[in-house]
C-alpha cells in the first residue's frame, strides 16, 4: 500500500509548489492536504500561538492519523509551537517542514541571516535554529531580518514582482554578515534563482523538508 503524508497547512501559498515537490522527490506518496488560513490570520492578529489554534492543529494531527497517513508534514513555520503539543497526541511522526533547513544552516557557518515576511515566524525559525545548533553542539549567531508587508502583499495584492524585490533587497543587505541566509516562509522558495550569485548559500525549507519526509518515511 502507497505511503501517505498529511501536510498541514494555513495557506495556500505554498500548495502548488508541495505539490510540485512530492510529485518530483516521491511520486509513489499519496499527498493529503489540511488547510485552515484562519490559523495563519490569527496568529498574525495576536502575534502568538493562542490555545484555539493549539486546539485545531492538534485536532488536524489526530484526524490525519485517524485518516491513515503515515506521517504529518507541518507547513507553516508560524504555529511551530502548537506542533510541539500535537506531536504528543499521535503515534506517527510529525514534521515541521524547516526542521532540515535549520540544521543545514547550523552546519553551514556560524551567522546565519534569517529573512521573514510575517512577523509570528520570526521567534519560532530562530528558535528552531537556535535549538539545532544546541543539538549539534554549535554556537550560532542568528540576525532576524523582517521584510514587513511584504506577505501581504503576495496574497492580498497579488503582487508578485513587488514582493520579490523587496526580499530580494533585504536578503542582499544581510549578504555582507552572513555565512548563509535562511528563508522563513516557503512563499520565498520562487526567489532562488535570483539568488544564485549572492556568494553564499541560500536556503529554503520545501525541498529540504520534503527529502526529510521521504528519508523518514524510508524511501
Amino acid at each position: 500500500m502507497p505511503k501517505k503524508v498529511a501536510v498541514i497547512h494555513t495557506s495556500t501559498v505554498s500548495l502548488d509548489d508541495l505539490r510540485g515537490l512530492f510529485a518530483r522527490i516521491m511520486p509513489e506518496v499519496e499527498m493529503v492536504n489540511i488547510i485552515d488560513e484562519s490559523l495563519l490570520r490569527e496568529v498574525m492578529a495576536n502575534g502568538k500561538v493562542t490555545p484555539s489554534i493549539i486546539k485545531r492543529i492538534c485536532s488536524y494531527a489526530v484526524h490525519a492519523e485517524d485518516m491513515g497517513a503515515d506521517l504529518i508534514l507541518n507547513q507553516c513555520s508560524s504555529v511551530g509551537h502548537a506542533v510541539n503539543i500535537a506531536r504528543s497526541l499521535v503515534n506517527i511522526p510529525y514534521i515541521k517542514i524547516d526542521e532540515q533547513m535549520a540544521e543545514d544552516a547550523v552546519s553551514t557557518g556560524e551567522n546565519i541571516s534569517l529573512i521573514a515576511t510575517v512577523a509570528s515566524t520570526v521567534d519560532p525559525s530562530a528558535g528552531l535554529i537556535e535549538e539545532a545548533a544546541q543539538n549539534m553542539g554549535k554556537k550560532v549567531n542568528v540576525k532576524r531580518c523582517l521584510v514587513d508587508g511584504a506577505l501581504d502583499i503576495l496574497m492580498k495584492e497579488k503582487d508578485v514582482k513587488k514582493h520579490n524585490r523587496l526580499v530580494v533587497d533585504a536578503i542582499k543587505k544581510a549578504v555582507p554578515d552572513s555565512d548563509v541566509i535562511v528563508l522563513a516562509q516557503g512563499s520565498m522558495t520562487g526567489l532562488l534563482p535570483e539568488l544564485k550569485d549572492l556568494g553564499i548559500p541560500v536556503l529554503s525549507s520545501p525541498e529540504s523538508g520534503v527529502r526529510k519526509v521521504r528519508k523518514v518515511l524510508g524511501l
